[in-house]
């Protein structure tokens, strides 16, 4: 394995952004100090100019395999996640068949380990039958990243509305309970009444109206009663409305929290007003909502009542995104290019760099207790970006890396560019190119 040894880079890490050397050897951070010399032999980059972060970590992305691989697979999406500088991922079970028993999750998990440049963990889902199966990762809980329960409409026959299910599921689990929360029949309920009324419903405007405030207020409330009644560990997926919000806290430093929440990058960068130029290519599930929701979202992020970074990175392929909207299935790709966007709400004022990589690498560490990463520390995984902040980027259908082949993105130039990508100490990104021999490894968890 290789060794490396960046000199004089701008490091951003734990609320600082110092000037450093950092060698990386054997795959870990093995020295970090203001001037590093050594005594072995070390591939030196030079970092003047240049800013090293730790790789994201993202905790909710839809890769698609097996079962639905027309629209992406583990290797084809890893690929443009270390690209946009997402080092680990933890990845959904709603594929076909879906996750939904240990063989099925190690069946995922071998995959990753052939194909996968990013590190990697899938969640074990939940069904309304089967809550045995599911349990079992009681016994797994240091190499499982955790359940995912859909309280809300999913891709599959995941939807999880039996209350004994619920209940044994918060009861009983020793490990993170991840959910999407949307009520099912207020979703039916606002589109049965936009029909009665004869409303032609033909264009993605009308996704916050059917999938409005209410369908994701009430499901939230109910996982978050359902966990106060158990003392569960329960991580909030996608939080998109401001009245959510008042569900949550800042009183709490994110490690003596029990209930935790995440926002997803298309939230804080859309609004609703951007249907009429983007349709169903921003339809997602939950809707991204009005202005006025976006700039509450920014600030319990920047207050710590939201506490991690997302993508919730979902593709489909263009030709699916192209029919009538109600039939267009919700999902967007993202992965390739979260780092950018948050980098353009840096440049625009909205977030610092020390924020963006506290919320998107540092937090997600520590909400799932992830061992040795998220950090540019000594004797942690050496999974880090190579940012140029006096470069930019411009998003083009040669460069998307989505096996959908599609970005709504597809022509924006961001302020920002990402050199390298270093996982476990390889570079696995570097000048526009994916390294095919690079393999990230299944991410531990420290939780005793």
């Amino acid at each position: 394995m290789e060794n490396y040894l960046i000199r004089n880079t701008q490091v951003v890490n734990e609320g600082k952004i110092v000037r450093q050397d950092v060698y990386i050897r054997n795959g870990r951070f093995e020295k970090i100090a203001d001037s590093i010399t050594l005594k072995s032999a070390a591939t030196e980059i030079n970092g003047e100019a240049l800013h090293l972060i730790p790789g994201l970590i993202d905790d909710q992305v839809h890769f698609r395999e097996p079962g639905l691989t027309h629209k992406a697979e583990i290797a084809t999406e890893s690929r443009a996640a270390v690209a946009g500088g997402v080092t680990s991922f933890m990845e959904m079970p709603n594929v076909k068949p879906p996750t939904l028993d240990i063989q099925k999750l190690e069946e995922k998990m071998q995959i990753a380990a052939h194909c996968s440049p990013a590190n990697y963990s899938f969640f074990l889902g939940v069904s309304n039958d089967n809550a045995s199966d599911a349990l079992r990762i009681n016994d797994h809980k240091d190499a499982v990243c955790g359940l995912k329960i859909f309280m809300g409409s999913s891709t599959g026959n995941m939807l999880v509305d039996n209350i004994m299910t619920l209940e044994k599921i918060f009861s009983e689990s020793e490990v993170l309970i991840a959910t999407h929360c949307e009520k099912e029949n207020i979703i039916h309920d606002h589109l049965a009444k936009l029909q009665e009324e004869g409303v032609s419903i033909d264009h993605a405007r009308f996704h916050p109206i059917i999938r409005d405030v209410e369908a994701c207020y009430e499901s939230s409330i109910s996982a978050i009663q359902l966990a106060k009644k158990f003392n569960s560990r329960l991580h909030i997926l996608h939080i998109s409305t401001e009245k959510e919000l008042q569900l949550f806290t800042n009183l709490f430093p994110l490690e003596q929290k029990r209930i935790t929440a995440e926002v997803c990058v298309h939230h804080l960068h859309f609004t609703a007003d951007d249907y009429e130029q983007y349709g169903n290519l921003i339809k997602c599930n939950p809707a991204i909502k009005a202005p006025h929701h976006r700039e509450a979202l920014w600030a319990a992020l920047l207050d710590d009542r939201l506490d991690i970074i997302a993508t919730d990175h979902a593709p489909h392929t263009w030709d699916e995104k192209q029919l009538p909207y109600l039939q267009a299935p919700a999902g967007v790709p993202l992965v390739q290019h979260s780092l950018l966007m948050l980098l353009e709400a840096h440049f625009a004022g909205r977030i610092s760099l020390e924020r963006i990589v506290d919320k998107a690498c540092h937090a997600p560490a520590r909400c799932f207790q992830i061992r040795e990463r998220g950090y540019i520390r000594e004797g942690y995984f050496a999974d880090a970006v190579l940012l140029d902040l006096n470069q930019s980027t411009t998003v083009t259908k040669e460069n998307i890396l989505y096996k959908c082949g599609w970005s709504p993105f597809e022509g924006h130039t961001f302020q920002g560019q990402i050199q390298k990508t270093f996982v476990n100490g390889q570079i696995a990104y570097e000048h526009g190119v994916v390294q095919p021999e690079v393999r990230g490894m299944r991410m531990m968890f420290d939780r005793g």
